[in-house]
């Protein structure tokens, strides 16, 4: 029995031994792992002098840069339409129209009242003339004692009188001419000539169909002629991005229906009035229309097509730049001290100040396997590059990627690794280090 017991004893101190070695090595284990940095893998690439273009992109239409809106100003029936869409025509060509009886007509009948008026003004000269005489003679009388003073009274009357009548005839001569006159443009306005040379692009009216004029309304579409030998693009430009942009840039305009052809164009006008949609809500943008007049228009253009342009605002040769995705937003701890101003200040609860800081632009850049952390200034980009101001000078390996490195995880002196570094060290005979260099 006492033998089964020591056995017993033993066992358990086997076991409880066995458990506290094993709480040991745990112990270890976690005191010398908490004393191993981290060490971040990263990608680089060099801050190289490059030239570059500053962009603004937007998208829009394709539009003639002169198109005629033709609407009848008489109302009537289409009598001709020698022209079909999509012809060429010439100033002074006849393209339309309208049924000119009713308006020959009325012409005829303001023709007959002015010759009537004209005829009856004749009789009132000549009876102004008669008139005039009798009040001369009378008067002649009178300043011989030989007419009484009633006389010659009712001869100034009646000289008055017909002098009257003898100038409302000559307004309504005036007014029957005039008259003739607007008819006479009425029915020349019968047949509607092309403005420009240029193409109808747009033809909505058929033969024989009754169309409105515009006298009291808008008037019916006829059809639309343009010169598509100036073409241009319209573009709707962000708030923020038309301050950046100035007559004459140079722009590159992608038409979808071209694939990767490129016309060249010159900003030719910016829109003073602001283009609003989703007013008062969250979706709300505000653009300005941008017109680029293309200078190598392919004749295969038409208007309404969808393009796509870039503006080249600014252009900078042989400056200091780095990936965009390099640069990134930073904020510095605040920092307690005494005093305090106006504003970028923060008054704490022990009453010290805390200097509230605004976010930095900062690069990281690997040197000996060790990310330094570099605040720069920068100043125009591209799709890709972005330009350094101040804080690079050139030959910087700066951090490229991944994005969540450069803008959460890395800090100044982090370790970092360079995927394939050590490999090339070796490949060349050199002592393999944890320099970061470019893939």
């Amino acid at each position: 029995m006492a033998k089964s017991n020591k056995k017993k004893s033993k066992k358990k101190l086997f076991i409880f031994g066995g458990i506290g070695l094993l709480l040991i090595v745990i112990v270890v284990l976690v005191a010398t792992s908490g004393d191993k940095e981290r060490i971040i893998t990263v990608q680089t690439e060099g801050a190289e002098k490059r030239t570059i273009t500053q962009l603004v992109t937007a998208t829009g239409k394709i539009h003639p840069e002169y198109q005629v809106v033709l609407r009848p100003e008489v109302t009537g029936e289409i009598v001709q339409l020698p022209v079909e869409e999509g012809d060429d025509v010439k100033k002074g060509q006849l393209l339309v129209r309208i049924k000119p009886e009713q308006y020959i007509a009325r012409r005829n009948q303001q023709r007959a009242q002015w010759e009537s008026a004209k005829a009856t003004l004749k009789v009132r000269e000549a009876e102004l003339n008669r008139v005039n005489s009798e009040y001369k003679r009378v008067k002649d009388l009178h300043d011989k004692k030989l007419a009484s003073e009633q006389e010659l009274e009712i001869a100034e009357a009646g000289f008055l009188q017909a002098e009257g009548q003898y100038e409302s005839q000559k307004a309504a001569v005036d007014q029957a001419r005039e008259s003739l006159n607007n008819a006479q443009e009425e029915l020349e306005k019968t047949a509607i000539y092309s403005p420009i040379d240029g193409k109808v692009t747009s033809l909505p009216i058929e033969l024989s169909e009754r169309v409105l004029g515009s006298s009291f309304s808008q008037g019916t579409h006829l059809m639309t002629v343009a010169d598509l030998n100036n073409i241009e693009a319209r573009v709707e430009v962000d708030e923020n991005d038309v301050v950046l942009v100035s007559l004459g840039d140079t722009a590159r305009v992608e038409v979808d229906a071209f694939g990767d052809e490129k016309f060249v164009g010159i900003v030719s006008q910016i829109g003073n009035s602001a283009q609003t949609t989703g007013l008062g809500t969250q979706d709300e943008v505000v653009n300005f229309e941008v017109r680029i007049k293309l200078v190598n228009p392919n004749e295969r253009l038409r208007p309404g097509m969808s393009c796509d342009a870039d503006v080249e605002t600014e252009t900078k040769f042989n400056v200091v730049s780095v990936p965009i995705q390099s640069v990134t937003a930073r904020m510095d701890k605040p920092q307690g001290g005494e005093g305090g101003g106006p504003s970028g200040n923060q008054e704490g609860s022990n009453g010290t100040t805390k200097k509230i800081s605004k976010p930095k632009e900062v690069v990281f850049v690997a040197e000996d396997g060790i990310a330094k952390k570099v605040e720069v200034e920068t100043g125009i980009s591209d799709d890709t590059y972005i330009e350094v101001v101040s804080g690079l000078v050139g030959g910087e390996k700066v951090v490229s990627g991944p994005y969540r490195a450069i803008s959460k995880e890395l800090s100044d002196s982090s370790k970092v690794r360079v995927p394939g570094e050590g490999k090339r060290k070796e490949d060349t005979g050199e002592k393999s280090d944890t320099t970061a260099t470019t893939e």
